[in-house]
């Protein structure tokens, strides 16, 4: 479970907290995961990884609807993909999804006790907790801190449960805010590229509003499911800027969308802040201490410092070692998060959000993304591959999608013929628009599941190398590329694909659990430099912080394929991008 390090942190870490340690959890869209970090030297002492029990609950987040998700016998109940709430035969809407806060509560508890009696560490020296999850993902809770989907009046209603940040229901109330905004000429758009997202919070907060308006009314405080948990932990109501900044069109200095600008939007909206209660608290900060309660249910002492909470793709920038502008990281997973810090604030079409002070304390930090990368792989080795495939993975012991990068290895760019836009689960940057859908363009009679396999893998490249175009039009330029999620690990060749596309070598994380990794670098901090932690995130990124050995350079002759087929991509990101999927949603 310990990680080498490299030589460069001896001129940085803190000898003297080897016996130091802090623990970052990571809640993710299927599962949760948690480590035990040591402070001084950032080395990774035990680790715990908890499936949701109860999966999710949704209606579209497969596109192909004509295809049910099959199942294998290896999988957890995190796979379960089911169309109705328990206790009711109701089919939940299109896009929509929602999962069981009572999984979140359960794995917090488990996975920290889990990693405290791995490590068997003394408690008193476990000094900081840091909780990070995926965002938008919140839910309506009571004044009494109680969820409101755990009423008995509301535990059937589906806009009272857990909305997951991949909820897709609030598409036409996205484009009301746009539309509103642009009307106005909000200032706040400038920060989220121009166009608001579905899957942040306030479009969702819209629809129940519109749509369930009983939900709204008895809701006394709508909170990020990761400040909800700091709430349990602690008893303290806070709330972090960084999901306010990202999902609720806060700035540092407008503050929230003006309620004049709400009450526009819907007259039921105007009382808003009203319902976003918590301590307003900063990235790194102490959100509260732990209860007595909490600490004895996860073997930890009372008293250890919270940090305030942090979306799950942001934390994993100082996991990594970058302390600085011009360096910019992508998280790959299920879906893909890019962050790049800088000190200029420019306008970049498309992205999901521009805020001060949210990554690294100084910095612009910049996100943008996509809303499929190991969903969109996943959906075809689920959906696509013949039973002869899985069966000689079978015989090798390797994965299906091991067997077909290997296979997809011997091709040659653009041997296939095929090219795919990404957009499975819709266009996060920079379209911003969940309605845009997939495709693949090339098949014959002699295309193989190899061929489609790869072209999915170039395809979420090719998004990448756009979403990097724009920042460039903005002035806004990436010198060095840094990687790290489940799949870099994984799969060397995908990420050989995304050097020669992108044209840069990518450094990446050696951290397996880059998220929670980065968690334990802002509990550190929140614990201070008295406790044994750190004075800042720079510091602490510098001390704990892990760039691996492997880095994955552009192959010349790949790279000049590659662009020309760049350029076919583009043809079509640009036509289907900018109306002509209209014309496939007819068609639908």
């Amino acid at each position: 479970m310990r990680q080498r390090k490299n030589w460069w942190k001896n001129i940085v870490m803190k000898p003297e907290n080897l016996d130091k340690y802090v623990i970052g959890l990571d809640y993710g869209t299927l599962s949760a995961r948690a480590v035990l970090v040591c402070v001084g030297s950032g080395e990774v002492i035990a680790e715990s990884v908890y499936p949701y029990p109860n999966g999710i609950y949704t209606n579209g987040i497969y596109p192909n609807r004509m295809h049910p998700v099959r199942m294998y016998p290896h999988e957890t109940n995190s796979h379960r993909i089911l169309d109705n709430l328990p206790e009711t035969e109701m089919k939940l809407p299109v896009d929509f999804a929602l999962q069981e806060i009572d999984d979140y509560v359960e794995v917090m508890y488990h996975t920290i006790g889990e990693v405290v009696e791995k490590s068997g560490c003394r408690p008193e020296n476990v000094i900081g907790i840091g909780i990070d999850a995926t965002s938008s993902t919140f839910l309506p809770v009571l004044a009494n801190g109680e969820p409101l989907c755990k009423t008995e009046r509301f535990r059937t209603n589906p806009h009272a449960w857990l909305k997951l940040w991949k909820h897709h229901g609030a598409q036409k109330e996205a484009d009301c805010i746009t539309e509103l905004a642009k009307k106005r000429n909000e200032k706040f758009l400038m920060r989220c590229g121009g166009r608001v997202n579905a899957e942040w919070m306030l479009p969702k907060l819209m629809e129940i509003v519109r749509k369930a308006p009983d939900v709204y009314e008895m809701t006394d405080n709508f909170m990020e499911v990761s400040d909800y948990l700091v709430y349990l932990l602690t008893g303290e109501v806070t709330r972090c800027m960084c999901h306010a900044g990202y999902k609720l069109l806060w700035n540092e200095e407008d503050g929230y969308p003006s309620e004049d600008f709400l009450k526009e939007l819907h007259p039921g909206l105007s009382n808003l802040k009203v319902k976003l209660k918590g301590r307003e608290v900063q990235v790194g900060e102490c959100a509260g201490r732990l209860t007595q309660e909490a600490a004895r249910r996860m073997g930890l002492k009372a008293g250890t410092a919270v940090a305030a909470s942090m979306i799950d793709a942001h934390v994993a920038v100082p996991s990594a070692g970058i302390d600085g502008s011009e360096k910019a990281l992508m998280i790959l997973g299920t879906s893909c998060c890019m962050l790049l810090c800088s000190e200029k604030l420019s306008y970049i079409q498309g992205i999901s959000g521009c805020v001060k002070n949210a990554v690294l304390p100084g910095l612009y930090a910049y996100e943008a993304g996509q809303s499929a990368v190991g969903d969109l792989f996943d959906w075809f080795v689920k959906t696509s591959v013949p039973g002869s495939y899985e069966k000689e993975a079978a015989d090798l012991g390797i994965s299906v999608h091991t067997l077909l990068s290997e296979k997809a290895a011997h091709l040659a760019p653009g041997e296939s013929g095929l090219i795919a836009l990404d957009w499975w689960n819709g266009n996060r940057s920079c379209l911003a628009d969940s309605k845009l859908s997939g495709m693949i363009l090339g098949f014959t009679l002699r295309t193989k599941p190899e061929d489609i396999y790869r072209a999915l893998l170039e395809a979420t490249a090719f998004g990448m190398r756009a979403i990097f175009e724009e920042f460039e039009k903005g002035g806004i330029i990436a010198k060095e590329l840094y990687a790290c999620g489940g799949i870099v690990s994984k799969n060397p060749f995908m990420m050989q694909i995304y050097a020669d596309i992108l044209g840069k070598t990518i450094l990446t994380s050696s951290t397996n659990q880059g998220s929670a990794f980065g968690a334990s670098i802002y509990a550190a901090v929140a614990a201070g430099n008295d406790a044994g932690g750190y004075l800042s995130v720079g510091e602490a990124a510098r001390a704990m912080g892990n760039i691996g050995e492997k880095k994955y350079d552009p192959i010349p002759c790949n790279v000049e394929a590659y662009n020309m087929l760049y350029k076919e991509y583009k043809i079509l990101h640009n036509y289907f991008g900018s109306g002509g999927n209209e014309v496939m949603h007819r068609l639908k």
